[in-house]
């Protein structure tokens, strides 16, 4: 009985390390940064579209000078999205559980 709760907790240990790896290396790749400045980003022809706008005075809307970006969502990123989102429900509710269990060991002692 013992070796399993030793297994459970060496993977638990081991998932949490490649996810923390994972998302460590997106940090120092600047992918994050990356995809916001992006959005955010004017380009040449949108800057001399903004500035003629605002010479001939008329209204001016940010989201017309931003680049539209392409949707490449399709039924198997929209799954994939759904399948993901179900998977960090499970993961939060078992988390939750865990520690609140371990919140109760803890104080009853």
């Amino acid at each position: 009985m013992n070796m399993n709760y030793t297994r459970i907790f060496q993977l638990t240990i081991g998932v949490l390390i490649i996810l923390f790896i994972g998302l460590y290396i997106g940090q120092m790749t600047g992918y994050y940064q990356y995809s916001e400045s992006k959005k955010t980003t004017l380009t040449e022809s949108a800057i001399q579209r903004f500035e003629q706008d605002v010479k001939e005075g008329k209204e001016i809307r940010a989201g017309d000078y931003l680049e539209k970006e392409t949707d490449y969502n399709n039924k198997a990123s929209t799954l994939g999205m759904k399948v993901s989102k179900l998977i960090e429900a499970g993961f939060n509710k078992a988390m939750n559980t865990i520690f609140d269990e371990l919140s109760k060991a803890i104080s009853n002692q």
